[in-house]
């Protein structure tokens, strides 16, 4: 098993990875396990898939568990979905020693984590990521939070899991589309942090089904545990991790949630940052056409015809607006990421044409 861990003193945990890890997550747990209420939030398919039997080991174990379900996509994210777990638990009789088990993709993560942090002021949980974007990037790092009508994740919190169990095997029950999408959140760490890994990721998308997915999310779960070790609340290396994010959550916004998948629309993101990168005579030209032809070796999705003039509202709505000033993330080069406050409303028109 490779544990790594996320180094912020008294809110550090481990981040766990290894085939067949779901199996394990009783005994490893069994200490943290002091007559408590345990949740299980998830989607009624996964439960389906994972949770009924995971639900059922926990119990042999000795757990007294329970379990909530949310609908699948964004919707879950809402703020009627919040509320109507709440009011749940509170039926359940859950109180402050209760613990939750996010089980799902980001958005479970996500929803389930904001729950967390608010329900009796905070309370402890525990993710376990179903899909590789989640494994990779939302599950760690503690960054939770629900969307609005105005933009995503704009409610939230940072508040820590106090542990991550990320098991492959998983990804085996996707569908091919899900785990391209997690692919492009793989390809941005080698392209902030590290160029080797960047290289040899590329190499292994032209063999998907052969591609070393253990290897790859511990190799990615190690640069974000040590970005976030460095910068729990983004105030600035953790901002690296955003590389891609403001036109990928603009084109997310515009299309509408669900409608483009979030990997998906980050690797888009990521070729209009990497142009701009280019055009602000930083990424080498050469550079940015290897980079370019990396991320396409993905099957992304075509992307409808759209306005770029249109997304400007959601890029202005963006987390990383501070004081009217866009921070936004270039590369200097593959492996090596900053952030600029260069990028002119013209540049992000122009970049976005690029992709359509």
């Amino acid at each position: 098993m490779k544990t790594i861990n996320v180094n912020l003193e008294k809110r550090s945990y481990p981040i766990y990875v290894e085939n067949g890890l779901i199996k394990e997550i009783p005994s490893i747990l069994k200490d943290h396990n002091k007559d408590q209420k345990w949740i299980i939030i998830s989607q009624h398919r996964l439960m389906e898939f994972f949770g009924f039997e995971l639900m059922n080991q926990l119990k042999q174990a000795g757990y007294s568990v329970d379990y909530i379900t949310v609908p699948t996509g964004e919707t879950a994210k809402s703020i009627l979905e919040f509320n109507r777990i709440i009011s749940q638990m509170i039926e359940m009789k859950c109180d402050r020693s209760t613990t939750i088990l996010a089980l799902g993709g980001g958005v479970v993560g996500d929803a389930a984590g904001f729950v967390a942090s608010s329900f009796m002021r905070g309370i402890d949980y525990y993710q376990i990521p179903t899909t590789l974007l989640a494994m990779v990037d939302s599950s760690i790092g503690g960054k939770t939070g629900i969307n609005i009508a105005e933009g995503k994740n704009l409610v939230g919190a940072i508040y820590q899991p106090k542990g991550v169990f990320v098991d492959p095997t998983i990804l085996e029950s996707l569908p091919k589309e899900e785990v391209v999408s997690g692919l492009g959140e793989i390809l941005k760490y080698g392209a902030i942090k590290d160029a080797t890994f960047f290289s040899a990721t590329s190499q292994h998308l032209e063999n998907i089904d052969a591609f070393p997915f253990e290897d790859a999310i511990a190799r990615s779960c190690e640069i974000k545990a040590t970005i976030v070790s460095q910068d729990e609340r983004e105030g600035g290396l953790r901002r690296l991790l955003n590389f891609g994010h403001t036109i990928g959550h603009a084109l997310e916004a515009h299309f509408g949630y669900g409608q483009i998948r979030h990997g998906d629309a980050v690797s888009y993101g990521m070729i209009s940052a990497g142009w701009i990168s280019k055009e602000l005579g930083l990424l080498k030209k050469d550079d940015y056409k290897t980079f370019k032809q990396s991320i396409l070796r993905l099957p992304l999705p075509i992307l409808n015809k759209f306005d770029p003039v249109s997304l400007l509202p959601f890029i202005k709505n963006d987390k990383k607006t501070i004081s009217g000033q866009l921070h936004f993330v270039i590369l200097n080069q593959i492996g090596s990421a900053d952030t600029t406050e260069k990028v002119t409303d013209e540049l992000l028109l122009n970049s976005m044409k690029i992709i359509q």
